[in-house]
């Protein structure tokens, strides 16, 4: 007998071999492109801490997300920058503000487009929290008839689903409650079931004009050490109706990813983040690593934890280079 007596380099030989036994697969589909949108027509402004993503006026929002459905990236996920900020963020549920106006953009450029829209307060309260304030501490329930506002008026606008990101406690459920009242029943919820009080969110904040203006998020977002609890927090999400859960970030947070897949049997996402995005975008830029090989490493491991979709900004590049 031969030694050894298994090879497994014989199913590594060539290109079709390899994808002949590949056991994780990575398609356009699985993306959700996160697009930000500012008022105004004609607008198109770069973002500097994230290389190739721009912050759009409604219209031209529109013509990105065809674009993106064009080469197989048949979701988006909408972040507004309003004109006009305040201390409740009151401008989050305006039915003539950037969110609004975007998903019956894209709706009329793209039809078939997915909308989801990102339901928080961060983008429009003068603060830069994600709720209500009470000196200096985060109100949770007076928050939650503000957020359930907002989803209200983007599902008035068209969108698909609505993804609230705020980590109130009680937020699913309020929101599923109201959609329903106002007669929303196949308007879906994508819940940042686990979202973590993270150091790789900076270029984003960068682009939402979202940083507080004091202290952190740390007292509502998740302890990055924590697993047990983002199981807990899904869980819950689900039983008050949910139809998508997240964890967020990515990366560093695939024990997360794959904790999610094995707890709950519905679809699971996961945020490769704007800092992750960042990173990998200054390094290629040096000439440190090869940018599309390790973007598509990432992706592929996001996948290969157990993610069914990736929210990612190297949505349209990563198509392109999937081919």
């Amino acid at each position: 007998m031969s030694f050894p007596t298994h090879r497994y380099r014989r199913l590594r030989l060539t290109d079709s071999l390899r994808e002949m036994v590949r056991e994780t697969t990575l398609s356009p589909s699985d993306f959700i492109a996160p697009l930000f949108v500012v008022p105004g027509s004609g607008v198109r402004q770069a973002v500097p801490s994230m290389p190739g993503v721009d912050r759009t006026s409604p219209e031209l929002a529109g013509k990105d997300a065809k674009a993106l459905f064009d080469l197989g990236v048949k979701s988006v996920i909408l972040f507004g920058i309003p004109d006009a900020k305040d201390a409740v963020g009151t401008s989050s549920a305006d039915p003539n503000g950037p969110v609004c106006l975007a998903v019956k953009a894209i709706k009329a450029e793209s039809p078939k487009t997915v909308v989801i829209t990102d339901v928080c307060l961060c983008e429009y309260t003068s603060h830069g929290h994600c709720g209500v304030l009470k000196g200096e501490t985060v109100e949770n329930d007076p928050t939650l008839k503000i957020l359930a506002a907002e989803a209200v008026a983007h599902a008035k606008a068209g969108a698909d689903i609505v993804a609230p990101s705020d980590m109130m406690d009680g937020r699913v459920a309020a929101i599923r409650q109201t959609l329903d009242r106002e007669g929303f029943l196949n308007v879906a919820i994508l819940a940042y079931s686990a979202k973590y009080a993270s150091g790789f969110y900076g270029p984003f904040r960068d682009a939402a004009e979202s940083t507080p203006s004091f202290g952190d998020r740390r007292a509502y977002q998740m302890d990055p050490a924590n697993v047990r609890e983002a199981i807990k927090e899904i869980l819950s999400d689900v039983e008050e109706g949910a139809d998508l859960v997240m964890v967020k970030p990515a990366m560093t947070y695939l024990d997360v990813v794959r904790a999610a897949k094995e707890a709950t049997n519905i679809p699971v996402a996961a945020y490769n983040v704007s800092g992750e995005y960042a990173m990998v975008k200054a390094a290629a830029a040096n000439g440190w690593i090869d940018g599309p090989r390790v973007t598509l490493e990432i992706l592929t491991s996001i996948r290969r934890a157990g993610a069914d979709l990736i929210l990612t900004y190297h949505a349209k590049e990563a198509s392109e280079w999937l081919g």
